[in-house]
């Protein structure tokens, strides 16, 4: 096998994951661009799984965590070809922000938010990595349904 060859194998092999802390029942994740929930053992968990992994975000994700997350490739997806945050790579679409994470030749990318870039990402995904929450808080951004995906890992 030549070189290419090899990179378009592994390339195709790459894992897409989503990861989020989501209500049970409504699967509510945010409200005024905040995430609802601050579970200390959850956001060890969330460093622990993508640390070395590049993570995607929308421009809100980005902007209500405030900074690029170390250790990890961060590559923002937004339109506004003017926007310059430090720290990131941007990508003007999900499938451009995918391409860049892959090139990379990391085994795994994360989506990590938000609301709209899980729903566009959903056919995408290989994995899914949710935070259960008990409690439905209200809110305005909110995981897809994913009733059909079918893939469990424990």
């Amino acid at each position: 096998m030549t070189e290419s060859q090899n990179k378009d194998n592994f390339l195709s092999k790459t894992k897409v994951s989503a990861i989020a802390v989501v209500g049970a029942r409504t699967l509510v994740l945010g409200l005024a661009g905040k995430l609802l929930w601050r579970l200390p053992g959850d956001m060890k968990r969330f460093r622990a799984i993508t640390i070395g992994h590049p993570v995607i975000m929308g421009r809100k994700t980005f902007e209500s965590i405030g900074r690029a997350l170390p250790g990890r490739l961060n590559i923002v997806v937004t339109r506004n070809k003017d926007y310059k945050p430090e720290g990131v790579i941007l990508a003007g679409s999900l499938s451009d922000g995918l391409a860049l994470a892959k090139e990379t030749m990391n085994e795994e990318v994360f989506i990590i938010g938000g609301g709209d870039l899980y729903k566009e990402a959903l056919p995408f995904l290989d994995r899914l990595y949710l935070t259960l929450v008990d409690i439905d808080e209200i809110g305005d951004t909110f995981f897809p349904d994913y009733s059909q995906f079918k893939k469990v890992i424990k």
